[in-house]
């Protein structure tokens, strides 16, 4: 066994029924990959302290624990979840899940990346390489064979990270994929050959760890970046059917009540599609929050305007069935003020004038107990 370990490849896809067979396969395997990656990365801490260069190290060393706790998070709710292998299909569909699902959603796990558990597990595997070389570091290496399999198999990984690239963007790591493909075609064709490429390797595995270590922190910032898109447009379309709930209220106030208030009601449409650009959206998020804001104020206002009414008619009524209460001599009085204040119930109201009518009557009925 070497002193470096990969992550076991996981089973299916996201939301697919696995045999429970292989989901315990892999968490086995899991397991012994996080126990182990613990233990190396401990080592790299230790090393990278006594390093010259440790401040250039230090964001890969904390990015690397970072990731190996969301991994060890998801890994301790994946066994939670296997609950000894007593699954149903729609616990295996869970488990997978569990596995395909992004890291992000996980409170404890800490980190921006919008990463799944297997590309966690890949981008750890690609720093702990990059560490180790920068490093330095002797070990148990694997021999040549199993060290160009293992760029072959990073190289794939790269080519499919490539092919996710949107069109307009991929030109530069096409260009870094085919160079790498090239040398490792170069690689490969020397080794076969029987020629020594100690000094072709180490730069090469460097190269290969640090390319899908930036694609994958890449790919995670394009899913977040769209993930945060989505949300504002859903937010655009909240705010959309706010804003005509705001103004139906505001024609039923001013049908309902004299002098009712006169606030602008904000139309989210006016601010146009939501950019992509990162900055951009910033902005525009600012002028969403200011939107939304209006949009309260406005509500507030004319539903307290609506409830004031709703109230002083309730007040009305309230002490009109106390009126009889009263000695008789005092009852045509309030008996007046009850029934003005109903003649000021017609719509629109006049609420200044009929609270102070169900004022006079609420405080006469007061008074004369």
């Amino acid at each position: 066994m070497t002193a470096f370990v990969t992550a076991p490849p996981a089973p299916g896809s996201l939301g697919e029924d696995v045999p429970a067979e292989q989901l315990l396969t892999y968490l086995d395997a899991l397991g012994t990959w996080r126990d182990r990656r613990r233990v190396e990365l401990d080592a790299l801490d230790e090393a990278a302290v006594r390093s010259p260069d440790r401040q250039a190290l230090t964001g890969d060393i904390l990015l690397s624990m970072t990731l190996w706790k969301a991994v060890a998070d998801r890994h301790d709710l994946l066994v939670a979840a296997w609950d000894s292998g007593r699954l149903l299909a729609q616990d295996r569909t869970r488990l997978t899940t569990l596995i395909w699902g992004r890291l992000d959603h996980d409170a404890a796990a800490g980190t921006a990346l919008s990463v799944s558990l297997p590309e966690a597990c890949r981008l750890s595997d690609s720093l702990a390489a990059s560490l180790r070389r920068a490093l330095g570091l002797d070990g148990s290496e694997p021999d040549v064979e199993h060290r160009v399999r293992e760029l072959r198999a990073s190289v794939e990984r790269i080519r499919d990270l490539v092919a996710g690239i949107p069109a307009g963007r991929a030109a530069s790591a096409q260009e870094v994929l085919v160079g790498l493909d090239r040398r490792l075609v170069d690689l490969t064709d020397r080794v076969r050959r029987g020629a020594d490429v100690g000094g072709l390797l180490g730069p090469l595995e460097v190269q290969v760890a640090t390319t899908e270590r930036d694609l994958i922190v890449a790919a995670a910032d394009r899913t977040r970046a769209r993930d945060r898109l989505e949300g504002v447009r859903a937010t655009i379309t909240d705010l959309a059917a706010r804003g005509d709930a705001v103004r139906a209220l505001a024609a039923r106030c001013a049908a309902t009540v004299a002098d009712a208030p006169v606030l602008g009601v904000p139309d989210v449409s006016a601010l146009g599609d939501p950019p992509s650009d990162p900055a951009e959206l910033d902005a525009f998020c600012t002028r969403l929050d200011r939107v939304g804001r209006a949009l309260e104020m406005a509500r507030s206002t004319y539903a307290e305007a609506l409830e004031r009414r709703t109230d002083l008619l309730a007040q009305l009524d309230r002490d009109a069935g106390r009126i009889d209460d009263l000695p008789e001599h005092l009852r045509d009085d309030a008996r007046m003020l009850a029934r003005r204040g109903r003649e000021l119930t017609t719509t629109p109201t006049d609420l200044a004038h009929l609270g102070a009518v169900a004022g006079a009557l609420d405080a006469y009925l007061g008074a004369r107990r």
